[in-house]
């Protein structure tokens, strides 16, 4: 299938990239840099900005499913994530689009955040309130368009080989643990879905 991702220079986005293309899957990448893209002759890559309505419409014809897995190391309070679901909000205005988007934010987002142990809340109100502020205003204007949408929420993001072993919580429920959980497992757990989509409109968590 063809499979669009955005973000796709490191971390989950690469990962995604790598296990798509194992896949036999066609991989289209925006992203701002290119060095750590595979060359492969499925990959197609797109220099551009996620921010950028213009760039994001340029990776979208075609897709059967779509990845943003946009990313920052930056703990400011740059708008990445809302400008982001802005920016694809305007480009899908006047080229509809009826392939699932998968979103990854984070667990602590929108209405999870009731839902963390108290540890994390420590971490995100000290040291990534204004990321997770700004990955609920992606939640939110996401949730109320017309696409086809899945937002992800990982627990706390690791290294490391894929495990197969990680379990998807569907619902928020007291007492529910999400902790760790390795990136290549996310990456699995996307791949899966945009193969068969079966939380659209939904906030599944991800966790060991």
């Amino acid at each position: 299938m063809k499979i669009t991702i955005i973000g796709a220079s490191s971390g989950v986005d690469l990962l995604a990239v790598q296990q798509a293309l194992a896949k036999g899957h066609h991989v289209t990448t925006l992203s701002r840099t290119m060095g750590a893209l595979p060359d492969d002759p499925r990959l197609t890559k797109v220099t551009g900005s996620a921010t950028s309505a213009a760039d994001i419409g340029r990776v979208l014809p075609g897709a059967e499913a779509v990845l943003i897995t946009v990313g920052t190391n930056k703990k400011n309070e740059s708008p990445l994530f809302s400008d982001t679901a802005r920016a694809l909000l305007e480009a899908t205005a006047t080229a509809p689009l009826t392939a699932p988007v998968l979103v990854l934010t984070g667990f602590g987002a929108g209405s999870s955040a009731a839902y963390l142990g108290w540890f994390m809340r420590l971490v995100i109100r000290l040291f990534l309130q204004p990321e997770y502020h700004n990955k609920t205003r992606l939640e939110e204007m996401l949730a109320h368009s017309s696409l086809r949408w899945e937002i992800v929420r990982p627990g706390r993001l690791t290294n490391g080989p894929p495990t197969g072993t990680y379990r998807v919580l569907p619902r928020l429920e007291h007492g529910m643990q999400v902790s760790k959980i390795a990136r290549a497992d996310v990456a699995d757990f996307l791949l899966r879905q945009a193969e068969h989509p079966t939380f659209l409109q939904q906030y599944p968590a991800l966790t060991n």
